[in-house]
């Protein structure tokens, strides 16, 4: 495919290495920085530009939007409009509004928007999909999730700290990749409860959000998400009735990426225990960007669509709502 970047910075850059790593030709960058720009085009032979009205109009099959949040719903309307399919990046705009009216134009246009909730390709978080997909952990009953980091030192004078750029706080930030991840497992959610306060940062967003979730079925996901953490950390628990499944750490700061899985034996007690480690280079990033290929191919593929970020959305929605009253 030829591909136009939009939106320069670290997550722009991984997804354009992850396409020239599947053999994909970049054929225009664009950033409001037209320094990042510059520096992106060269690395990857591309042409920077510096009006994404532009890029657009290059011949191109597919756009990768991974601006700021007051920007991608934007961006992604226009490329869909223009006839182009998208990967955008999460949550894919700043409130539901953005995603449905987003959603009309790629339906509008019969083009494919999908959204980077990349963290679905994390292999502990992909190899536990398919433990569960083949009836490992027996019926579902619960999710815990924990996900948060500590900041930096200025870190509220940053964009995710700015309501009109960001359009909310964790929530929205980790918390939406903990939401998309409950959903992936347990199907639609509803939003049984939510608290979002700020402790620590100077700031007029949360730096925390805990929310309970509950299926048809009577699941429940229980979220903590939080930018007081200190020490980064990611842990994501799936309980059935017959084991259980915990995925800690994400590479990096977050620790070796773990996935344990403990099966209940018939004469319960102690179970059995298996582990599995994956020290390597994160590698969520090209197999994302091998499931939109799928997606584009009619294949069956993980990668989330425009309909799973608006599910994701009623739901932060819906706790901003609630945290109000």
């Amino acid at each position: 495919m030829k591909l136009v970047i939009i939106g320069c910075g670290l997550i722009g850059q991984k997804r354009a290495v992850a396409a020239l790593a599947r053999g994909h030709r970049i054929a225009a960058v664009c950033d409001r920085d037209a320094g990042r720009a510059a520096a992106l085009a060269q690395r990857t032979e591309a042409k920077p530009v510096a009006d994404p009205s532009e890029a657009l109009a290059a011949d191109i099959d597919a756009v990768v939007v991974a601006t700021s949040h007051d920007g991608l719903a934007a961006i992604a309307g226009a490329a869909a409009k223009a006839g182009k399919h998208v990967l955008v990046e999460k949550p894919a705009g700043r409130n539901l509004a953005e995603l449905l009216e987003l959603r009309a134009a790629a339906r509008a246009a019969g083009v494919a928007v999908k959204v980077g909730y990349n963290h679905r390709f994390h292999p502990g978080l992909a190899q536990a999909k398919a433990l569960v997909a083949a009836g490992a952990l027996g019926p579902l009953y619960y999710i815990r999730g924990r996900y948060g980091h500590g900041g930096r030192v200025g870190y509220e004078n940053e964009w995710r700290c700015q309501r009109e750029v960001s359009g909310g706080g964790e929530m929205i930030d980790q918390g939406s990749h903990l939401i998309d991840l409950s959903r992936w497992f347990l199907g639609d959610l509803k939003l049984d409860y939510s608290s979002l306060p700020t402790f620590f940062w100077d700031i007029a967003v949360e730096d925390n959000c805990f929310i309970a979730l509950s299926g048809e079925g009577g699941q429940t996901a229980w979220l903590h998400a939080t930018w007081t953490e200190w020490k980064n950390m990611f842990s994501f628990e799936i309980t059935g009735r017959d084991g259980k499944l915990t995925i800690d750490g994400l590479g990096g700061s977050y620790g070796v990426e773990r996935l344990t899985h403990h099966r209940m034996l018939p004469a319960m007690g102690p179970p059995e225990t298996t582990i599995w480690e994956y020290p390597f280079a994160d590698t969520s990033w090209d197999m994302e960007f091998a499931s939109f290929e799928d997606a584009l191919a009619g294949k069956p593929a993980e990668i989330a669509d425009i309909d799973d970020a608006c599910a994701v959305f009623a739901l932060i929605d819906a706790a901003y709502k609630r945290a109000e009253r």
